[in-house]
């Protein structure tokens, strides 16, 4: 786990280059604490920042071939480097390290791009053909390791972090209309977009071309995969996925250094926290955050009887509002955008905690999405049984779920009444795009938030044309499948993004082991019936786990997704006297995104807005801490 930064431009010379690359490598010191490489030749000039994971002696980067033709510099694991490494001795390769970096620069020496089919793990690297002056950009299937670039004039530049780009003045932080509209509607942006003007995501499954300073191609070498598999039955899948499970966790539990896992008190974290601890034995180290405010705050009572079932040391954090006051200005200059929700600001702090005991943490990320979990995928289909049932249609071919079968899961809704009452308004039975656009959009009362110049300048419908073009992807047939794909097209990687940065600023590495990319693949080929049997969310995860995780906790009906207690906050004069400060200064108000007073309007409401006042308080705060310094 590292960070890495390049620059390719033959207008400035190598001296210049220098000065500019290690401006952007001291962005990053918190990635790499461990280590620091630099490299030059001809046009191109990269560096890198080092955690130490596997063979921590050697494997310092940029690592150049024997030849010193091929040079490579990457951010991330290779799990099946050892049985890759074994693969190429047999060839008559002879190795230096024992590090997953030497196995990958020579797969990519000896297969080019075909190789990259073979990496089972999460990267973000770029290998160079020094020679001819050619580079590849390359980021994993599901983007669980950033890589950001800027190209101008034959100039490219690439690395880990967007703020790496606006040290010593190589480009100036400027917003992009285009990321800035949709993040005031999902709160993150799509595709290769950021809110920066001239920033791009390089996006997962992607890798990207070159030579010299200028991009010749963008290839997707992996998408996700909906064409249903109706050759297997349920107790296949429910077997394979067992397998894949058991030898996921396997593989990122490799290390040199301690390993620990997080415990949210959901499914998912508790999963991975037994299958890690049947592979280790007793004595993990398990991390949980919860707040004093309330039960509504707290799932500590489920983490707590994850880490007896797996007898691992169990560390509490209990973040406060003054942590908050105190370190939400940070946080919001580490994600580089504001992306996603509140729940980054506890993630940080148990991020932090973990650091203090291990250097990698196993986690849960990526469920939700993969395995139905949401709440608003059951409202979605409530809306959908009830057409079907008054229309006597079936917009699927066949009965995917219907009022009778639905019923039993409608409990898992009580908590989002608020969400059911804003979704009901209006739309009601309109097309699978536009229903599952308004169950996502953050953005229905901007006429209440925005000042009257941003509101005139907010492109609804071409943010919703974007959507539409991810949302109706021709293999997803189902509407289980459209919100899926959707969502792991755009909601993971945001959530990703604030997984690696959290624990980056921590310096610590954060693995994801139900995004290992083959069970992604099996999971997005079961029948929707297998994977949202009669709306039950986690269905087919559930019943794979069931001899595994307790059932108090499997079967759960009050998910809460890390709240953060926004809303009991508001009462507190000084996170009050704090959200003032940033909303009243003056650059806010000369900036005009929002209505004035509009904070406190929000922070006297009955109703919970905590999510639309983090939106807003947020991207203040990103102005402040990009745009304006």
């Amino acid at each position: 786990m590292c960070g890495i930064a390049g620059l390719i431009s033959e207008k400035r010379s190598h001296e210049a280059r220098e000065v500019y690359v290690r401006g952007m490598m001291k962005a990053l010191d918190h990635r790499g604490p461990d280590g620091e490489g630099f490299y030059t030749s001809g046009c191109i000039s990269v560096g890198h920042k080092r955690l130490s994971i596997i063979d921590l002696d050697h494997g310092q980067q940029p690592f150049l071939s024997d030849d010193g033709r091929y040079m490579l510099v990457y951010n991330g694991e290779i799990y099946n480097y050892i049985e890759l490494r074994q693969q190429l001795v047999q060839k008559g390769a002879r190795f230096k390290t024992f590090s997953d970096t030497e196995v990958l620069l020579r797969i990519l020496i000896q297969e080019g791009e075909a190789g990259i089919l073979k990496l089972n793990g999460m990267f973000a690297f770029a290998f160079f053909d020094l020679q001819e002056e050619r580079f590849m950009l390359c980021r994993d299937r599901t983007g669980i390791k950033p890589l950001y670039y800027s190209v101008a004039e034959g100039e490219l530049m690439f690395a880990s972090e967007i703020k790496a780009f606006f040290q010593k003045g190589l480009l100036k932080a400027e917003v992009y209309e285009p990321g800035l509209n949709e993040y005031l509607t999902y709160q993150f942006c799509l595709g290769e977009k950021t809110m920066f003007q001239n920033v791009y995501k390089i996006e997962p499954g992607y890798y990207m071309t070159g030579r010299r300073g200028v991009i010749e191609n963008k290839v997707k070498y992996w998408d996700t995969n909906f064409a249903v598999d109706n050759y297997h039955n349920e107790d296949y899948f429910d077997d394979q996925l067992l397998s894949l499970l058991y030898d996921s966790v396997k593989l990122q539990m490799r290390s040199d250094v301690t390993v620990g896992v997080y415990l949210s008190g959901g499914v998912d974290s508790s999963a991975i926290a037994i299958l890690a601890s049947e592979i280790l034995g007793s004595g993990m180290e398990a991390f949980h955050g919860k707040f004093a405010e309330g039960p509504a705050y707290d799932e500590s009572h489920y983490a707590k009887i994850i880490s007896g079932h797996t007898d691992s040391r169990y560390h509490e954090v209990v973040p406060t509002v003054h942590d908050f006051i105190r370190e939400f200005p940070r946080l919001i200059y580490a994600l580089d955008e504001p992306v996603a929700g509140p729940g980054s600001f506890p993630q940080l702090l148990v991020s932090r905690s973990a650091s203090d005991h291990v250097k990698v943490i196993l986690g849960g990320q990526g469920g939700d999405e993969l395995f139905c979990g949401y709440a608003r995928y059951l409202i979605g289909y409530l809306e959908q049984a009830i057409k079907g049932s008054i229309f006597e249609t079936q917009e699927e071919g066949k009965y995917l779920v219907n009022l009778q079968t639905i019923i039993k899961s409608l409990p898992l809704l009580k908590q989002y009444t608020p969400l059911m009452r804003t979704f009901w308004q209006k739309g009601l039975f309109e097309d699978m795009d536009a229903r599952y656009f308004r169950l996502i959009d953050r953005s229905p009362d901007l006429d209440e938030l925005l000042a009257p110049d941003m509101l005139s300048r907010f492109d609804k419908k071409q943010v919703f044309e974007s959507f539409v073009s991810i949302f109706n992807h021709p293999d997803t047939q189902s509407y289980i499948n459209k919100m899926t794909h959707f969502d792991l097209k755009t909601l993971l990687p945001s959530l990703l993004q604030v997984e690696d940065r959290v624990s980056m600023l921590s310096s610590i590495e954060s693995r994801v082991p139900l995004l290992d990319h083959r069970i992604v693949d099996l999971v997005t080929t079961m029948p929707p019936t297998v994977k949202f049997n009669e709306g039950q969310t986690k269905y087919i995860f559930k019943k794979t786990l069931r001899n595994k995780v307790p059932h108090e906790v499997i079967h759960r009906k009050d998910k809460m997704g890390f709240p953060v207690p926004l809303k009991e906050w508001c009462k507190n004069p000084e996170f009050r006297s704090f959200v003032g400060d940033i909303m009243g200064s003056t650059k806010a108000r000369q900036r005009g995104i929002f209505k004035s007073g509009i904070d406190t309007r929000l922070m006297d409401q009955d109703a919970n807005y905590g999510r639309q006042l983090w939106g807003m308080l947020s991207l203040e705060m990103w102005h402040q801490k990009f745009i304006d310094e």
